[in-house]
């Protein structure tokens, strides 16, 4: 028999829907403030430039949180939040400030200024209103918990043309195939010997150590990477003023990340299989790392290393799916099902950063058509 309907029934989407409203109201609201301000601020350049900037800053290490911090906040929920914050911070200072001396003012590790001078993402002269709500919109994804790419969010939108986004794709889809294949062959060979050496739930002192020593060396290889998506709105060599506000606004923001221990994004991290195991996020975190530091030094090509992250807990759960002894394929399929969501995500990220480029820069939007009218 056909299930009857009820009014309540057919009323309950908008339901759900006031429901999300009244829950993050105060959220919204700063959405909704900050699209005003950007609106406002749009023929400001000054005024643009730093608005973008405070979006940026937060919206990128709030989104990140969950690659480059998720597994060492995952596994020390028992710490202080300050201690954990004085030791990431701390890092960050120091690997911008190393930058900012060496490369005479630049803190991207010449992501955003090459060594001749040359650039793919100018500093605009005048913002456009898609730049600097670009990183409003990465809010609104980290609140749905989608781990998108905040490189191609924010980048995207300061690219000169067309090649400034098919490099950087290029280069975060083979970090991403490298990472499924290097995560999948180090858990599926060693699976027995990680599974029998992990049973226990008691561990040596030194693997909280080791595993300090691991997320401090892959934060600042992160830093290195990524600290272009928030730059990016800051002229690409800042003067003693301009890198004072851009080192303190990050490392204040970090302490409110640790201070919300990761806040909603950090989800995407606790689900996966044992990754509060100190000793199983330092593997997660190793393996990381190498691959970071390769593509670091391959190319000073910016890099979504959420692809890369992705890439890594992909290979990760598939190995550890089809090497588990357990009958039946119901672990299998919940760990395709969890590859397949963050995946989606990842491409949903970037047909939306795709589209804010094209609609903040006319030079892509002409590309883009001129391509679509080419396969037509």
């Amino acid at each position: 028999m056909a299930k009857k309907f009820t009014r309540s029934d057919r009323s309950r989407p908008y339901l759900n829907i006031l429901e999300f409203m009244v829950q993050e109201k105060t959220f919204l609201t700063i959405i909704i403030g900050g699209i005003i301000l950007a609106g406002i601020f749009t023929g400001n350049t000054r005024a643009a430039m730093w608005l973008g900037f405070i979006f940026a800053a937060y919206a990128t290490v709030a989104n990140d949180s969950i690659q480059s911090l998720g597994t060492f906040i995952e596994s020390n929920r028992n710490k202080q939040w300050w201690v954990l914050w004085l030791y990431i911070g701390g890092i960050f200072l120091v690997t911008v400030l190393f930058s900012y001396l060496y490369f005479d003012g630049d803190v991207t590790y010449q992501r955003l200024l090459k060594a001749d001078g040359s650039t793919n993402y100018p500093h605009p002269v005048n913002f456009s209103f898609f730049q600097i709500i670009a990183p409003l919109i990465l809010l609104i994804l980290t609140r749905l918990r989608m781990p998108v790419s905040t490189t191609f969010l924010i980048l995207s939108v300061f690219s000169a043309d067309t090649s400034g986004i098919t490099s950087v794709i290029w280069k975060s889809w083979t970090g991403y195939i490298l990472a499924f294949i290097l995560s999948f062959l180090v858990w599926y060979l060693s699976y027995k010997a990680i599974s029998k050496f992990f049973k226990s739930r008691k561990f040596h002192n030194s693997w909280t150590a080791i595993q300090w020593i691991v997320s401090g060396t892959l934060w600042a290889v992160w830093v290195m990477q990524d600290g272009a998506n928030i730059a990016v709105f800051l002229p690409r060599q800042l003067n003693l003023f301009q890198f004072s506000i851009f080192a303190l606004s990050i490392f204040l923001g970090l302490g409110l990340l640790f201070y919300l221990r990761g806040d909603k994004i950090q989800r995407v991290v606790s689900e996966k299989i044992r990754i509060s195991d100190v000793r199983a996020a330092t593997l997660v975190d190793l393996t990381y790392v190498i691959l970071l530091i390769y593509k670091l030094f391959i190319s000073t090509v910016p890099m979504s290393t959420t692809w890369v992250f992705l890439g890594i807990i992909g290979g990760r759960e598939i190995a550890i799916s089809l090497a588990r002894k357990k009958k039946g394929k119901k672990h299998r399929k919940k760990a395709g099902r969890m590859i397949l969501k963050d995946f989606a995500y990842a491409m949903i990220g970037l047909a939306v950063s795709v589209a804010l480029a094209a609609a903040a820069n006319e030079s892509i939007r002409d590309s883009i058509l001129e391509s679509l009218r080419g396969l037509g």
